[in-house]
């Protein structure tokens, strides 16, 4: 049986910065990760090339149902600070697209590599493919049953993720150690990941993508407007203006809300310069399949849809007038897809949901139920949008643990 200081149990970001910055302060740190090896999601963050944070911070870019707890465990960390920490370990920077923050080699596992060695520098003990099956305390003390015997400390982090990816390591472990605890968990749901349709017209157009600007209803309601690129698939569809607006619908999904998506085709495009563009196009005296003509500005795999949508009856280009003309660009400007599910937490980036945050002491990120029982980075119900941002929680909830 071995005693610590501390144990932290997960080695992703948010176990990392916090065993490093504890370790600084001459704390004795074991590390217990239930993968082969540590950091398994930054390396493949970013498609490999981690996108370590965002260079602006702001609250609105986070999402919880207490909004106030991440407002003060962000007080005082911005990107300046996270920027610092990593200068501290050998690491630079650079800055990519909407304010995204990259290693400058950009690797990610550079990042994993100086997080570790930074680790190893301070005396951190990290056990890989060691996994915790019990957590009990007596007293000040807590025991841990792992794979690798009985471990023992004074203070405990939880830092093991959510259940979001799980063939690079995510379970609902954290969340059972927690509620057995005492502690409440707000339902969880996949979160940045790909949208599912029942729709046949899909499967037809897999593999197009296009920049759009896509519109969410829920029941008929407009609820969020996204722009960027999207991607046909076989199941539905993806791109990152889906992975954007995926959270609302994954949660709006749990509810048995029906969600269906208006997609622009042509968002650069205004209905009038569309319009003009379209008319002037017209020979009346042509017999080019509509099929045909419309190739002239759209892919192919997508006229089908279109024609079907617009409900037109024209077959061929002479036939087109503005009517016909203003059919086409109402759907051209507002296809129609009915979402049925989505892809899941294997397929997911984050998870929404997680501890519920009015239990956490936002300072320190101590359990207000358990003394020396801490928790940082996704477990909490807190998660972040695409761009750097749940990195950014992560990296300032870990290093709260460690001050």
């Amino acid at each position: 049986m071995n005693r610590h200081n501390n144990i932290i149990i997960g080695a992703g970001a948010s176990g990392l910065i916090s065993a490093i910055t504890q370790a600084r302060a001459g704390k004795k740190v074991l590390v217990l990760e239930q993968n082969h090896k540590i950091g398994k999601k930054i390396l493949v963050s970013g498609n490999g090339q981690c996108n370590i944070g965002n260079k602006v911070i702001h609250i609105s870019r986070f999402h919880s149902q207490n909004p106030a707890f991440v407002e003060k465990v962000l007080q005082g960390y911005g990107f300046k600070e996270i920027e610092k920490f990593f200068t501290s370990i050998g690491l630079v920077l650079i800055e990519g697209k909407e304010g995204k923050m990259f290693p400058m080699s950009l690797q990610a596992s550079t990042v994993v590599a100086l997080l570790e060695y930074e680790a190893h520098k301070y005396g951190v003990e990290i056990l890989c493919d060691c996994t915790v099956t019990h957590i009990s305390k007596e007293g000040k003390t807590f025991s841990l049953q792992t794979t690798q015997g009985i471990k023992r400390c004074e203070q405990l982090l939880i830092a093991s993720g959510s259940p979001a990816s799980p063939q690079l390591g995510g379970s609902n472990s954290g969340y059972a150690f927690a509620t057995k605890m005492g502690h409440t968990l707000i339902p969880r749901h996949p979160a940045l990941v790909q949208l599912c349709s029942d729709e046949h017209w899909v499967k037809e157009a897999s593999g197009v993508k296009v920049a759009s600007v896509v519109t969410l209803y829920a029941n008929g309601q407009t609820i969020l407007e996204k722009k960027g690129d999207i991607l046909f698939t076989n199941y539905g569809i993806s791109g990152l203006a889906i992975l954007d607006l995926s959270r609302e619908v994954s949660t709006r999904l749990a509810t048995f809300d029906y969600c269906e998506l208006s997609l622009d085709l042509l968002p650069t495009f205004s209905k009038e310069k569309l319009t003009n563009l379209l008319l002037n196009r017209i020979q009346k005296q042509s017999n080019k399949p509509l099929s045909l003509w419309l190739q002239g500005i759209l892919h192919k795999k997508l006229i089908h849809i279109i024609i079907a949508q617009s409900k037109t009856k024209v077959k061929v280009e002479k036939e087109l007038n503005r009517k016909e003309i203003n059919k086409l660009i109402h759907s051209i400007k507002n296809i129609k897809l009915s979402i049925s599910d989505t892809r899941g937490f294997k397929s997911a980036e984050i998870a929404t949901g997680g501890i519920d945050t009015k239990e956490i002491d936002p300072q320190t990120m101590e359990s207000k139920i358990v003394p020396n029982l801490y928790f940082a980075g996704e477990i909490l119900d807190v998660d972040g949008d695409r761009g750097g941002f749940n990195f950014h929680f992560a990296w300032v909830s870990g290093l709260r643990v460690g001050l």
